[in-house]
């Protein structure tokens, strides 16, 4: 039995709706902010969204810059530069628009503007001093929950290696989520960010600190997810389809803000950090070699995923119901275009090794992950998604 009693808060305030970023001027005000700091992708601006925003708060009667300087798995110097171009303005509200990159960089950012020091500094669990000023998230993928979590991921720029900032302080004030903001994402990259979002859901719910209260948020965003995620990417603007995704991202991001995640985590980080794969392709290629892995530790929990994904497991033993999650979930990856294996990624099995070392430095989702990681285990993983 994985699941545990323990307890269970959301500190973000989300506002959920189609429509709803035309009321980010009025949340702003709402907060006694009159200047901001707008952290976002910078491809939002090819499809009209940061226009459409700026005169939004404008209107308002709001007065800020804009940061677009967000790399994709973006460096610890982006926080930075967003930090000190927000206390150049003297910005009292950050939000954060776009993907996890960008949210990331805004939390980070916003932490950044009231404690001394470099974003390096603060990379570990609540080693931040104080908290920054208010934060709104507006994700436009669905996604990375980063809306709702305590954690912000960079690369070092020298090092190369990926780590978190994490920290109660980290968690936002307000969420905004619009599935408006989500129908202009192209197939692939609504393919790669909703099986992060499914993996987040997965990893949370099979993880060693996973609660009564994180398992229901998490099968909630499974099921969610499995029923929507082919359409969303075959039929992108089926608003539906869009809503119930960004639905099922919100809640595995509130589950693992409190449950964790495992293994798929851990050995994405390197491939971010050496080759710059994108965290949610980076988790979607590896989480069903990962599961397959996973399942003889928590046969229970890979059943009712299965249950969670509509699989047919009545009448059929627990064992073989948690294989067929893993089958599950392999064939929609296959469906939705993920590439099958590393390879197709263009990584070199040769780099196993310097993999293998990256991923066993990543001691929280190593530890949180039901079956015991060690180098042997890591690489049998690697091993597996080679192909």
């Amino acid at each position: 039995m994985i699941k545990k009693n323990g307890t269970f808060s959301c500190k973000t305030e989300v506002i959920f709706g189609a429509g709803s970023i035309s009321s980010l001027g009025d949340l702003i005000r709402s907060m006694g902010a009159h200047k901001y700091l707008l952290v976002a992708d910078a491809a939002l601006e090819k499809v009209g969204i940061l226009e459409s925003v700026a005169a939004n708060l404008s209107a308002a009667g709001l007065e800020g810059r804009v940061f677009t300087g967000v790399e994709p798995e973006p460096y610890l110097d982006n926080a930075e530069d967003s930090a000190a171009l927000g206390r150049e303005i003297g910005a009292k509200v950050v939000i954060g628009m776009g993907g996890g990159s960008a949210m990331d960089t805004a939390k980070a950012a916003a932490i950044l503007m009231t404690n001394d020091g470099k974003a390096q500094d603060y990379v570990g669990l609540n080693l931040i001093p104080k908290p920054g000023v208010s934060t709104i998230m507006v994700p436009t993928t669905a996604g990375t929950g980063s809306e709702v979590t305590f954690t912000a991921v960079f690369s070092n720029r020298e090092t190369k290696a990926k780590g978190g900032i994490n920290s109660t302080f980290m968690f936002p004030d307000k969420a905004l989520l619009d599935p408006q903001l989500t129908v202009p994402l192209p197939p692939d990259v609504t393919a790669a960010t909703g099986m992060d979002a499914l993996t987040h859901a997965i990893e949370s719910v099979t993880s060693r600190s996973c609660t009564v209260f994180t398992e229901a948020l998490a099968f909630a965003a499974i099921r969610l997810i499995a029923e929507n995620l082919r359409r969303a990417v075959f039929h992108p603007d089926d608003l539906e389809a869009r809503e119930k995704m960004l639905y099922g991202s919100l809640l595995g991001g509130m589950a693992l803000a409190d449950a964790g995640v495992g293994a798929a985590h851990a050995l994405a980080y390197p491939l971010g950090g050496l080759y710059r794969i994108s965290h949610g392709l980076a988790n979607a290629v590896l989480i069903p070699h990962v599961m397959e892995f996973n399942l003889p530790a928590a046969p229970e929990q890979f059943a009712m995923i299965a249950r969670s994904m509509a699989e047919p497991i009545d009448g059929v033993p627990t064992r073989t119901a948690g294989a067929m999650a893993v089958e599950a979930v392999a064939t929609l990856c296959e469906d939705i275009g993920i590439p099958p294996s590393l390879s197709d990624l263009g990584i070199p099995r040769s780099d196993i090794p310097s993999l293998v070392e990256g991923a066993l430095k990543v001691t929280r989702p190593v530890e949180n992950n039901p079956r015991r990681l060690g180098p042997e285990e890591v690489e049998s993983i690697y091993e597996l998604a080679f192909g």
